[in-house]
């Protein structure tokens, strides 16, 4: 059966109704929203007891007008009815916590592992409201620090080159002659390399285009620090992809940390190195099962297509109670 929400205004050109007024009568007469089980308090948490299997995944969702909401879900109900475990209103792990030990001891104390980001509050609702479970740090967190670190050294590079052609267009005012922009070898300025370098950084060499290939040629050439960086990011997606022992993966992050301190970059891959080594146990532990957050993603991005659909979120309960009917 497919669960694709539908919106009463995307019915009703088929149905010759008003969509508005269509909806109204749903959410008042049609449905049973008004004797919801959580309708008292929807807008704070709902929870389904329940959906909680052995397997979990917690994120944060952006719900309404950036308002956060945390989102723990079951991955062996694949996005589909049963997902939602619990949703409460902000990221306090107090407010959380309270909500999850709702959920029976026996119940809670039968998780076997949950997946999550490196957010110090996440860990804490992990921990203390699934105490037997083994506590996975997302592998796509951890390479977006590294992805970050490398974005940030070609900011900086691209700010540079901003300032020297102000300063040059400026020279060239002063002295009354027609500023000539220093032109690369594939057509770009310093400026334009740099902008238009953002997304190969972000490939592995086998995945770039022809031009991108010649593009990241010329980069490196002209930023040769830009090239060590990428390569340090490039050597923890390996560790991530090829390693599948976690005593060889304890090392190997090890030794890439080893190089980090001993490089140039100790300011901005240093953050990144601390990250890993702050939560090294969590980050290790994905070497068990290679368990991602990817189905907590995944269904935040069903969430926001629902949300689309319906216009925004005019009434949060409401919008609570549509999504619970389909995912709950």
């Amino acid at each position: 059966m497919d669960n694709t929400p539908v919106s009463c205004k995307s019915l009703s050109p088929y149905y010759h109704v008003d969509g508005k007024q269509l909806e109204e009568q749903y959410r008042r007469h049609l449905s049973d929203f008004f004797i919801w089980d959580q309708l008292k308090h929807a807008e704070d948490w709902i929870l389904f007891k329940e959906n909680i299997g052995s397997h979990l995944s917690i994120d944060e969702l952006a719900l309404s007008q950036g308002e956060l909401y945390t989102i723990v879900t079951n991955k062996s109900a694949n996005g589909r009815k049963g997902t939602i475990v619990a949703m409460v209103a902000g990221t306090n792990s107090d407010r959380v916590i309270a909500v999850l030990k709702k959920i029976s001891k026996p119940a809670r104390y039968s998780v076997e592992e949950i997946t999550l980001d490196m957010a110090p509050t996440m860990e804490r609702i992990a921990r203390e409201a699934f105490p037997k479970a083994t506590r996975v740090a997302d592998r796509f967190h951890v390479q977006k620090l590294a992805f970050d670190a490398l974005q940030q050294i070609r900011v900086q590079y691209r700010w540079e080159a901003i300032e020297q052609e102000n300063n040059e267009i400026e020279l060239a005012k002063e002295t009354d002659q027609k500023y000539k922009p220093h032109i690369l070898e594939n057509g770009d300025t310093p400026k334009q390399l740099l902008a238009r370098s953002r997304y190969l950084l972000f490939k592995p060499k086998n995945k770039w285009t022809p031009k991108q290939a010649f593009r990241a040629e010329i980069l490196f050439k002209h930023y040769p620090d830009l090239e060590a960086a990428y390569k340090l990011t490039r050597e923890l997606g390996i560790i991530y992809q090829k390693t599948k022992n976690k005593s060889v993966a304890y090392t190997k992050l090890a030794q890439w940390y080893n190089k980090i301190e001993n490089s140039k970059f100790s300011k901005t891959f240093g953050t990144v190195a601390r990250s890993i080594q702050n939560h090294y146990q969590n980050i290790l532990n994905f070497f068990d099962n290679r368990s991602t957050n990817a189905s907590a993603e995944s269904f935040n991005t069903k969430i926001k297509a629902f949300r689309r659909q319906f216009r925004g979120v005019k009434s949060i309960p409401f919008f609570l109670f549509r999504l619970s009917k389909i995912y709950a």
